[in-house]
């Protein structure tokens, strides 16, 4: 039986010791598991130069022994402390989740820490974020979107933090970014109507001050649309919380006007979209015939209900993935990375379908 397969308990005399002294040391965990305390410390400190073996080992013997290493001495000894730091808007998105599980994941693969802010969609608590971040020595930050003040980005630079700007992406953004392109994505699903013959329009969309991603979908709709001649008349445009609750009631204010009533929404993320579906039903309008909907997201709940929603999908655990790569080619001097481009994917389902006229 090789040696990671058994489970390493900690012996009684060094179980004496440590109650006599209040902790253990990392003597005690090298002792324990067998190796030196130069082994210990490259475990915790560059993972990546050591077996998998003896870091089960090393670990298990930790845990053992309820030790954990000292981030503090860590720090003083290399200089290092081994944190980043993910500044997201909202804690109520899944999006946001699977992003940071992605990079949590690579980052843990590499000893590093994730600190986690949230800045609920203000640009100045994003700049409040990064600035407790410093001062608690994060190596390298991640935020989301680039709306921010100037003076976020020349704070990082100038204390030579390395940082990416994760779930947008343009070719001519100054900064590294790891996403996708919010303006394109919206050409796409807004093409994706214009060929089903549909030509009378609402949008219904999440708050778009101070959200550079919302403005570049607003851009990518109304952009296509005028293209063919179109807008989105002032009355069918909805802005306000990404909820259902709030997709519910836009739908309704839309549909008070039988004059001129669209025949597609295009929302802004997939709560919305269920909101504006699910009053739709309340209010017996047919799903696709009378009105095609669609959203963003791909969240779970659009591909049970039905009808299924036309929605993009995002692969966000990918981005928080190649995020976390990113900064770690950054703080291993690579001075050459550039920005990654995500695909936006259209998935087709039953909410959108052919216009059919009303006459």
């Amino acid at each position: 039986m090789s040696r990671s397969n058994v489970q390493v308990r900690a012996p009684a005399s060094v179980a004496r010791a440590r109650r006599g002294s209040g902790r253990s040391v990392l003597g005690d965990v090298a002792k324990l598991a067998g190796v030196s305390t130069a082994t210990v410390s490259r475990v915790y400190n560059d993972p990546g130069k050591v077996s998998a073996d003896v870091r089960t080992r090393v670990r298990e013997a930790a845990h053992a022994l309820n030790w954990i290493p000292n981030a503090a001495g860590r720090a003083l000894a290399s200089t290092r402390t081994h944190i980043v730091g993910a500044i997201i808007p909202t804690l109520d998105n899944h999006v946001f989740a699977s992003q940071v599980a992605g990079m949590q994941t690579a980052m843990a693969e590499h000893g590093m820490t994730l600190f986690l802010g949230c800045a609920n969609y203000d640009p100045e608590q994003a700049l409040t974020q990064v600035r407790a971040m410093l001062a608690r020595g994060v190596e390298a930050v991640s935020v989301v979107g680039e709306s921010y003040p100037p003076e976020l980005f020349a704070l990082l630079s100038n204390h030579r933090v390395p940082y990416v700007v994760t779930y947008a992406y343009r070719k001519d953004s100054p900064h590294c970014c790891v996403g996708f392109d919010n303006r394109l994505a919206f050409v796409t699903m807004t093409e994706h109507l214009l060929e089903l013959g549909h030509r009378d329009f609402a949008v219904i969309m999440q708050p778009s001050a101070d959200n550079d991603r919302v403005q570049a979908r607003l851009r990518g709709i109304h952009e296509t649309l005028a293209v063919h001649g179109l807008a989105v008349r002032p009355a069918h445009y909805c802005e306000g919380l990404a909820t259902i609750e709030f997709g519910r009631a836009s739908l309704r204010a839309i549909w008070s006007q039988p004059q001129a009533r669209p025949s597609a929404v295009i929302c802004g993320n997939d709560h919305l979209a269920l909101g504006a579906l699910l009053e739709a039903q309340a209010l017996g309008i047919a799903v696709p015939g009378q009105l095609s909907i669609t959203g963003f997201d791909d969240i779970a709940l659009a591909r049970e209900l039905r009808p299924a929603l036309t929605t993009m999908w995002v692969d966000t655990n990918a981005i928080g993935r190649s995020a976390a790569q990113a900064l770690l080619e950054m703080l291993n001097g690579d001075a050459g990375v550039g920005s990654v481009e995500m695909p936006a994917v259209l998935r087709v389902r039953e909410s959108s379908g052919a216009w059919r006229s009303s006459e």
